[in-house]
């Protein structure tokens, strides 16, 4: 059983309620599917590489489909981090993208679905890394459940301590701008863990393809808590 079939068998076993990560009306928020893959011709590596303009052309998508929210990435084989050397690696470069990114202006405010503690915090400060990062450890019955925003603003992290208890729907941190958020067009990387090991304050968002199969051992589809 891989990590989102327990997940999903917990939530249905448990009829958990699952709060909010943003906020979201599916009767009347559209939501836009990008593709960041090898498939899609206009991922240039001019566009790529320069900030602005990939911001602007992310921009371009949702005001042309009048989306309130981008969405896509889970698992999904990326070209774009070829703009960043944070992703290369020895032998196999990193280009598999293990959360789902939600792209919107700086400012949209991120929320905790269920009940949870701080469990790490830490601005990772890298050109195309998270920048400013939270790790929340959500306590549901007999099962402790990860989850990483990653790309928030500087500000989401005033007065954090390990610990801090957070309450189910309760407002997290905002996403950051360009300036702060890893040099990245303004989104939130969304990820969950089963297990995160000693890292804190980060987690791999982004891993080498090869290792797919043993990433889903770990990594649940976000969308079960989304409902996208």
């Amino acid at each position: 059983m891989n990590a989102t079939d327990k997940l999903a068998h917990y939530l249905k076993t448990h009829q958990t309620p699952v709060g909010k990560v943003i906020d979201f009306d599916a009767d009347t928020d559209k939501l836009y599917p990008f593709d960041f893959t090898a498939a899609n011709p206009e991922l240039t590596t001019d566009l790529v590489t320069d900030t602005g303009a990939f911001s602007r052309w992310v921009n371009k998508k949702l005001s042309e489909n009048n989306a309130r929210y981008g969405i896509g990435g889970y698992m999904e084989h990326r070209t774009v981090y070829a703009r960043s050397a944070h992703f290369d690696a020895e032998g196999e470069p990193r280009r598999l993208h293990l959360g789902v990114d939600i792209w919107a202006p700086a400012g949209t405010p991120v929320y905790s679905p269920f009940p949870a503690t701080i469990h790490s915090f830490h601005d990772n400060n890298n050109f195309g890394d998270y920048g400013p990062t939270i790790i929340l450890i959500n306590h549901l019955v007999g099962f402790d459940l990860f989850s990483l925003y990653g790309h928030l603003s500087r500000k989401s992290l005033e007065g954090l301590f390990v610990g801090k208890s957070i309450a189910a729907n309760e407002h997290v941190g905002v996403f950051g701008d360009e300036s702060e958020n890893g040099q990245w067009p303004p989104h939130l990387h969304y990820q969950l863990m089963l297990d995160i090991g000693d890292y804190r304050g980060d987690y791999p968002g982004v891993g080498q393809y090869s290792l797919k199969e043993d990433y889903l051992k770990n990594i649940p589809n976000p969308d079960l808590i989304l409902g996208f």
